[in-house]
């Protein structure tokens, strides 16, 4: 598994916006994001006021987004 960078709540939540992703709700610290990436649907459950997420976790959002990991991360 490929080392990521340490990524906090506020971080994910403003890359997943920067790709045209809204949030949609909130219950308790799960909040949604949807969105639609090379023509589908998704939705993405991020954990509100995190730090830093799990790499396990991390690449979860990564393939719930449907971005690639370059994009997501920046790298591209």
């Amino acid at each position: 598994m490929p080392k990521y960078r340490k990524l906090s709540s506020k971080d994910v939540e403003k890359i997943l916006i920067k790709h045209g992703f809204k949030f949609v709700s909130q219950k308790g610290s799960h909040r949604q994001f949807k969105g639609v990436v090379k023509g589908r649907k998704r939705r993405v459950t991020v954990l509100a006021d995190r730090k830093s997420f799990h790499p396990k976790t991390l690449k979860s959002m990564i393939r719930q987004s449907g971005l690639t990991e370059e994009v997501f991360l920046g790298n591209k």
